[in-house]
């Protein structure tokens, strides 16, 4: 296996840096406690966020020097993650590396032509009544899963993954975090997949049809324990802007840039910067998962900067979700939703957070009602300026009237800050590059 290992040496004394966030002890987000110089052992603050809760996140802390790799290509990044197992180990992702290096073409199916694909399919042949089915989609179907084995990166237990200094990340992969415990994902620029092979399905929206994608940048699925730490997220070079459009849709490439779902548990997402997306973040990914998620999905989100967001940040089901400063930056010529999705049996905490809308957008809209859910909703700041974001959207927009009180009190908090002062706070620290 070609991959590069190092010895990495735990120093243990306390180091503050200014700028970064090797700081040992924190004043906001990662918990007073002493932890190693090296960034990559570094864990989870002991108070911060659900990630914290029981037995902690402590990721590939304890990696010895044989499952310490540093890998430059995405083939040595998949054959890093499967080598020792669930064993601790630590991934150091140096510079962009990329899953779709050889392009989509490679995925295709032979026999696979996107021409005869919206021939067969086009609704003025097709129709609206049914599911598409015959040759070109099954092709399709082929294609999608050529791209599906290669683009995907199973992490096991016990892994701690962290770019290299200001330029690393990922392109056009997809991290599953399936059915394990304890992950840490730091200091990475994730550009989100760009599905290839979108299906047309002319059922959907009212049977008016639309194009469906797959792949999220980072799913967390039935798994416990993880920290998703100073990453930024983006659509990258392929924003939605730039997509084409067939049968009068867009070609939806995109699916989401985080999902935590299906049972998973005590998370911290702290810290990142999510950009220039649309359907941003699930917790909780369906009203039929109560099995599933009942009494799950506690994720903390803290110091996060949300910039271009259209909507889902996040939409919440079920979960135990404590947002806090947080800032979210919606412009005046962006495509806009809502941020906060209130889904089933939701219990969403969301306090001292900043919101910085163009002018002429309502927070009003901030709170999107999905289901009957309470809500709790305190010391939020719009344009520098308090605002009950419960009366505001309840007042403009009486037909989904939101109760107030999730019936929880958020304890696990490393450090509150004024929301005014989020927006300097969250926008000098958030994001991929600023670890050291």
């Amino acid at each position: 296996m070609n991959v590069r290992k190092c010895h990495d040496h735990v120093i243990v004394r306390a180091v503050v840096l200014a700028g970064c966030t090797a700081l040992v002890l924190s004043l906001t987000g990662t918990g007073a406690q002493a932890q190693p110089r090296d960034v990559a052992r570094q864990t989870l603050g002991a108070t911060d966020g659900w990630g914290a809760y029981g037995t902690g996140t402590t990721g590939g802390a304890r990696a010895d020097a044989e499952h310490v790799y540093t890998v430059t290509t995405w083939e040595q990044f998949r054959a890093a993650l499967k080598d020792g197992g669930s064993a601790p180990k630590i991934i150091k992702v140096k510079g962009m590396i990329d899953a779709v290096s050889e392009g989509c073409d490679a995925f295709e199916a032979e026999g696979y032509d996107f021409r005869k694909y919206l021939a067969a399919y086009d609704p003025a042949v097709w129709g609206h009544d049914k599911p598409v089915s015959g040759e070109q989609e099954d092709l399709r179907a082929a294609s999608a899963a050529n791209q599906d084995k290669t683009i995907k990166a199973n992490v096991p237990a016990n892994t701690t993954i962290i770019g290299v200094g200001k330029g690393s990340g990922i392109l056009g992969g997809s991290l599953q975090i399936k059915g394990v415990d304890n992950v840490i994902v730091r200091n990475l620029t994730f550009e989100a997949p760009v599905d290839c092979f979108p299906q047309w399905d002319p059922t959907d929206d009212n049977k008016t049809g639309a194009w469906n994608s797959e792949y999220d940048g980072m799913v967390v699925y039935g798994s416990t324990h993880v920290w998703i730490d100073h990453n930024t997220l983006t659509d990258g070079r392929y924003p939605d802007s730039s997509l084409p459009s067939y049968f009068g849709k867009t070609y939806q490439q995109h699916d989401g840039l985080l999902d935590i779902v299906r049972g998973s548990n005590h998370v911290t997402v702290s810290w990142n910067s999510f950009n220039d997306h649309d359907k941003t973040m699930l917790i909780g990914n369906s009203d039929s998962a109560t099995a599933d998620d009942t009494g799950k999905l506690k994720v903390t989100l803290h110091h996060n900067r949300f910039e271009g967001i259209v909507e889902r940040a996040p939409r919440v089901r079920f979960g135990q979700v404590d947002s806090y400063n947080n800032h979210f930056v919606v412009t005046k010529a962006q495509k806009w939703g809502y941020v906060y999705g209130i889904g089933k049996e939701s219990r969403l905490v969301a306090e001292h957070n900043a919101f910085t809308l163009a002018e002429g957008i309502s927070p009003a809209k901030i709170l999107k009602k999905w289901s009957e859910a309470p809500v709790t909703a305190n010391g939020n700041v719009v344009g520098g300026k308090a605002v009950d974001l419960i009366a505001v959207h309840n007042a403009e927009i009486p037909g989904e009237t939101l109760q107030s009180g999730a019936g929880w009190t958020p304890t696990l908090r490393a450090g509150v800050d004024p929301a005014k002062a989020v927006p300097g706070i969250v926008g000098a620290r958030a994001g991929a590059g600023r670890v050291c």
